[in-house]
Order: C-alpha cells, then sequence, then structure tokens
C-alpha cells in the first residue's frame, strides 16, 4: 500500500497530548489588528497582507487546504499569521467526526506553524463530550480565539456556549481571548472580571447584513 492516506507529513516531528493525541501548538505572542477570511485571502487580486487569515466560513471555503495544503503555503506565509483551520464540531455529529475534525485542525496548524507562519490556536467545542479533547495541545496562560456566528441565537445554543466557555476558562487559563462575530457582554462580562482580554472581530455575515440594510 502506497501513498499517505492521512497526510502524516502534516504531523512530522509533532509533539502529541491528550487521550487522542492532539498534535500541539506554540501560541503566537502577537495580536492581530485586522482579520481576513481564508477564501478572500487566496483570491487572485488580494493583496493587504497586514492581517491575520481566520477559517470561521462554511468548511467547503477552506477543504480545499486539508486536501492540498502545499498549494496555499506560499500566500498563507505572506499574512502576519494565521488562527488555527475551524473545522465544524456540531452537538448531533458522531463524536469519532468531532474528534477527526479537531485533529484536521491542529495538524494544520501544526505543519504552517512548522512552516514559518505564527498561528494562534482556535477552539471550538460542541458540549461537554468535546471537552475531553477539545483544548489539548493549547499553551496556557496565551491566547486562543473562538468563533461566535451561529453560536448564539437560541436560548439553548447560548447554553452550551456558556458551558464551553466557562470550561475554556477554567482548562486555559487565557490572557487574551480573540472573538469572531458577537461578543455580548453577558457572554464575556464573567471573562473580563477574571481580568482576561476580550478581542473582537466583527464577522463577515455582519458587515454584509449592514451594507445590506444601508
Amino acid at each position: 500500500m502506497s501513498g499517505d492516506v492521512f497526510r502524516a507529513f502534516l504531523v512530522e516531528n509533532a509533539e502529541y497530548c491528550g487521550k487522542i493525541e492532539l498534535p500541539k501548538l506554540k501560541t503566537s505572542s502577537e495580536i492581530p489588528n485586522k482579520v481576513i477570511t481564508f477564501s478572500k485571502a487566496i483570491a487572485k487580486n488580494f493583496k493587504d497582507y497586514d492581517a491575520w487569515v481566520i477559517f470561521y466560513e462554511d468548511d467547503e471555503r477552506f477543504e480545499r487546504l486539508w486536501h492540498n495544503p502545499k498549494a496555499y503555503l506560499e500566500t498563507l506565509k505572506k499574512f502576519k499569521g494565521i488562527i488555527s483551520p475551524d473545522f465544524s464540531l456540531y452537538r448531533n455529529m458522531p463524536l469519532v467526526m468531532q474528534q477527526w475534525n479537531t485533529y484536521r485542525g491542529r495538524a494544520l496548524a501544526h505543519w504552517l506553524q512548522r512552516n514559518g507562519i505564527d498561528v494562534i490556536p482556535n477552539v471550538r467545542f460542541s458540549d461537554h463530550r468535546s471537552f475531553e479533547f477539545c483544548f489539548d495541545g493549547i499553551e496556557k496562560n496565551k491566547t486562543v480565539a473562538l468563533g461566535t456566528h451561529g453560536c448564539l441565537k437560541r436560548k439553548e445554543d447560548k447554553l452550551f456556549f456558556q458551558m464551553g466557555l466557562a470550561s475554556l476558562v477554567e482548562t486555559l487559563s487565557p490572557k487574551n481571548i480573540i472573538v469572531y462575530g458577537a461578543a455580548p457582554e453577558s457572554i464575556f462580562a464573567p471573562c473580563k472580571n477574571r481580568g482576561i482580554n476580550i478581542i473582537s472581530f466583527e464577522s463577515e455575515f455582519s458587515k454584509s447584513r449592514k451594507r445590506g440594510n444601508a
């Protein structure tokens, strides 16, 4: 049998953490002042490299990075850094798929980091089952990133997000949390009360709605 079936090159020389052995990441000491989605960053006419590339968009828009990461390496190197890929985790998704999507994001981030790109870890959780692995491999007392789009609409979703955020803070004790999307005081006040710096960026969805209503 030949071929790199699970893209082992992505985790070459990686250290692993936790029960399911997620690759460890080193967290950048930099804080983004501008972010751009992956699909926009790789557009032919895009030239504003003074930004961090984020993956808070539909998985299909950045699935290509998993299938052919080498094709996008030189483009991503032009930017300030990346927030690690945010493959979806849903509460009704089989746990093994949640673990696989978490692994894929970490593996890509490890490889990009090994190739000289600054990385800030994204954290994506679903329900309490995901707490057993979703924080593994991420350095404590540093910076993490979260996407809130679609997570705060319904009361049930909001409760699960608050539960995940509380677990993140308890486990990782971050100094900074970068939030892509809404960062309501009702959700993030407990973090601020603990001295955590919240850096929020408006989502593309929110921007487009404002333009539509203008």
